[in-house]
């Protein structure tokens, strides 16, 4: 997939998510299956700080280097190799220990996790067109998959969308 059809599909799923906030009240999207599960707000929440302050930081970082920081962090691992030669995750659930440093607030609004889905397609679409000269060499490691481009960096954030799908269904047939 080139960077175009990667943006046109991150766009196809936002919307998507942002089609199906609007059927939820604000009680829906903050209510817990479980005492250790996320609610469609936290998890959106999460969808939004990964891109932003993760994804798109580091795609960021491979793109300007500042002259301090010589980015490199090598190769993939055998576990990020295969993921982008998919083009996706894995299916299966990644639950991590609650925590303050992972675990997502609960939305204050239906409006904030909007506005946080527009902003992710903004920087998505600020940072598309500066992928096509990106140095390949700029790496940034992925605490799983290794090092990774600026592209692959990019790449991720579609794929994570994409990825919780699965937990936005399941939370929504816990919800009915």
């Amino acid at each position: 997939m080139n960077t175009t059809e990667i943006l046109r599909g991150f766009e196809e799923i936002t919307e998507h998510y942002i089609l199906e906030l609007e059927g939820f009240s604000m009680e829906q999207l903050k209510r817990q299956p479980g005492e250790n599960e996320w609610s469609l707000g936290q998890m959106v929440q999460h969808l939004i700080n990964a891109a932003l302050y993760m994804q798109l930081a580091n795609a960021e970082r491979c793109l300007t280097p500042d002259g301090n920081e010589a980015v490199s962090a090598g190769e993939k691992t055998e576990v990020g190799a295969a993921i982008f030669e998919q083009g996706s995750l894995p299916p299966v659930r990644i639950q991590v220990p609650p925590s303050p440093q992972y675990t997502p607030q609960q939305p204050e609004s239906k409006e904030q996790l909007v506005e946080g889905l527009k902003s992710v397609v903004r920087r998505m679409n600020e940072i598309a067109p500066k992928l096509e000269n990106a140095p390949l060499h700029h790496t940034v490691a992925h605490p799983r998959f290794g090092g990774l481009t600026a592209e692959e960096w990019f790449r991720l954030v579609e794929m994570h969308y994409r990825h919780h799908l699965l937990q936005k269904d399941r939370l929504k047939q816990a919800l009915a």
